[in-house]
C-alpha cells in the first residue's frame, strides 16, 4: 500500500526534516516499498514485513550490473530540507569503512586495488589533512580502536584472513610500527572478502563478521553432509568450506577464545555495536538469484546464539530450496526474522548509530545505512543512504531515502556508498568507493 500523507508540523517526522509549515511524506508499504531508483526521493519512508517477501522467481533473475561512470556535469545528490551534502576528501580509490578516532581524525580503509588506510584531519576553519597511515594491508577493511575510550592503544584491522593491530597514540596519522597480527584464522576464498570489526563497550569482545563464501550451499559443489553441519552449527561452523562463515566471531582483544555469537547471516559486511546498549548490529547482503524483489537485504541486532537463516532460510520460515530443501524441516521457524527488512539487492554495507548534536533532535539514535547498490534486478535500487529510526533504543522497521542521486540512467551510476559514520562535530560521513569519494552530511535549520 502507498498512502500520501500530509504531516503536520507538529508531527516528529516533519520537525525531524526540519520544516516549518507542511509536507507531503511518501510513506510505502508492503511490496509497493520495494520500487527501484526511479521512485525514490528525498524523505520517503518504506516499511516491508516478512509477509511482503514474493515468492521465489516470482520475476525473473537479472544480472544487471551498474557501470561507474565519473561525476556527470548536472549531477547532484538530493537530501532531505536542512541538510547540505559536499565533499571531504578525493583520491581515496577504493574507499569503504569509516572509522571516527577519539579525537576526531577520520580513517578509511581503501580496500581495493590499495589495500591501505588513509587518515582525514578535519579543522574548525575547514582545511584538512590527507595522509597514508598504512600501506600493503591486502582487504583491509573493518577498524577499531582498542581500548574503547578516549585514549586507545591500537587500531585493529579486519582483512580477509587475519586481524591485525598497530601501536597507536592519539593524533597518530602514520603507524609508528609494523602490524601485529592478532587472529589468522579467518576464512578465505568464494564471494565474501569483507571483515568487520567492533569491541563491545567494556572492551573485553572482539566481534569479527564473516560472510558465507556463496550464494547457496550448492555453490560448494557437493550438498554438504547433513549430519556433519548438525553436529558442527552447534559449535558455530556449518559445514566443509563453509566452516565458521556467515557467522559473527568473538575473540578476546588477544584474538584467542574463538567462539560463534550469531550464525545463519550470509554477509554481515556491516558490524557495529549499538551506542548505550551494547548491542551488536549487521547491515546484510541476502542471497540472489531469487528475482527482483526476493528476499530483502536487512539490518538487524544480533542476539547472542541467534540463527538468521542462511543458507536453509530466510526472513524467517522461507525456504530456500536450492540447498536441498526439505532436508531441514526442524530448522523452521527457527531463524529471527530481522529488525528492518529493505529493498531486495539494495545492498547494505554499512551501518552507524547518530549519538551527536548536529541533526534534528528527534534523530538522536537512528541509525543510518550505506547501501551500496543492487546487480542482480531488472531496474537497479540502492546507491544510497537511508536513515532507519529507532524509539528507545529500539529500531522501529521504518527506514527513510535520506541521500540519493547517484544513478545516472539505467546502466550507470557515478558512486557507490559504502562506509557510515557520524563526525565529533555530529555531521553524517560516509564513503563512496565508486570515485573515491568521502561526503560529509551537515545540518542547520537555516539551510
Amino acid at each position: 500500500m502507498k498512502n500520501r500523507l500530509l504531516v503536520l508540523a507538529s508531527s516528529t517526522t516533519l520537525l525531524a526534516a526540519g520544516i516549518g509549515a507542511a509536507l507531503a511524506i511518501d510513506v510505502r508499504s508492503g511490496r509497493s516499498a520495494y520500487g527501484d531508483w526511479h521512485s525514490d526521493t528525498p524523505g520517503t519512508i518504506r516499511k516491508i514485513l516478512a509477509a511482503d517477501v514474493e515468492a521465489p522467481l516470482a520475476t525473473p533473475s537479472t544480472p544487471n550490473r551498474s557501470r561507474v561512470v565519473p561525476k556527470p556535469d548536472d549531477a547532484k545528490l538530493q537530501t532531505m530540507p536542512g541538510f547540505k551534502v559536499e565533499e571531504l576528501a578525493t583520491g581515496l580509490t577504493g574507499a569503504r569503512a569509516l572509522r571516527v578516532a577519539p579525537n576526531g581524525d577520520v580513517f578509511v580503509s581503501q580496500s581495493r586495488p590499495e589495500g591501505k588506510i588513509a587518515v582525514i584531519r578535519m579543522s574548525k576553519g575547514g582545511d584538512k589533512l590527507v595522509t597514508t597511515y598504512s600501506a600493503g594491508l591486502k582487504d583491509a577493511y573493518g577498524m577499531a580502536f582498542y581500548p574503547p575510550g578516549p585514549n586507545p592503544k591500537w587500531v585493529y584491522v579486519g582483512m580477509e584472513g587475519k586481524v591485525v593491530r598497530f601501536p597507536y597514540k592519539t593524533g597518530d596519522m602514520k603507524a609508528t610500527a609494523e602490524p601485529e597480527t592478532i587472529i589468522s584464522d579467518l576464512q578465505i576464498g568464494g564471494s565474501h572478502w569483507t571483515r568487520d570489526i567492533a569491541f563491545s563497550p567494556d572492551g573485553k569482545v572482539l566481534y569479527v563478521a564473516v560472510g558465507s563464501s556463496g550464494n547457496v550451499a550448492s555453490d560448494m559443489g557437493d550438498r554438504p553432509d547433513i549430519a556433519k553441519w548438525e553436529k558442527e552449527h552447534a559449535a558455530g561452523a556449518a559445514w566443509d568450506k563453509e566452516e565458521w562463515r556467515a557467522n559473527v566471531l568473538t575473540y578476546t582483544p588477544e584474538g584467542k577464545n574463538k567462539q560463534v555469537y550469531a550464525s545463519g547471516i550470509r554477509n554481515c559486511s556491516g558490524l557495529t555495536v549499538q551506542p548505550g546498549t551494547g548491542t551488536v548490529f549487521c547491515a546484510t547482503n541476502e542471497r540472489d538469484l531469487l528475482g527482483d524483489n526476493t528476499p530483502p537485504d536487512y539490518v538487524t541486532s544480533v542476539k547472542k546464539g541467534g540463527f538468521y537463516g542462511w543458507p536453509w532460510y530466510y526472513i524467517g520460515s522461507n525456504e530456500d530450496t536450492r540447498p536441498g530443501g526439505g532436508q531441514r524441516p526442524d530448522l523452521k521457524g527457527k531463524a529471527i526474522v530481522p529488525d528492518v527488512l529493505m529493498q531486495p539487492h539494495s545492498a547494505p554495507l554499512s551501518v552507524t548509530f547518530n549519538t551527536g548534536s548536529m541533526f534534528p533532535p528527534e534523530w538522536k539514535g537512528d541509525a543510518f545505512v550505506a547501501l551500496h547498490g543492487s546487480w542482480n534486478r531488472s531496474l537497479h535500487t540502492g546507491y544510497k543512504i537511508v536513515r532507519l529510526p529507532a524509539k528507545g533504543g529500539k529500531l522501529t522497521g521504518e527506514y527513510q531515502d535520506f541521500v540519493l542521486g547517484f544513478t545516472a540512467g539505467e546502466e550507470n551510476v557515478w558512486g557507490r556508498p559504502v562506509g557510515v559514520s557520524f563526525a565529533a562535530d555530529g555531521s553524517l560521513l560516509f564513503s563512496d568507493d565508486g570515485n573515491g569519494v568521502v561526503y560529509r552530511v551537515t545540518y542547520s535549520k537555516g539551510n
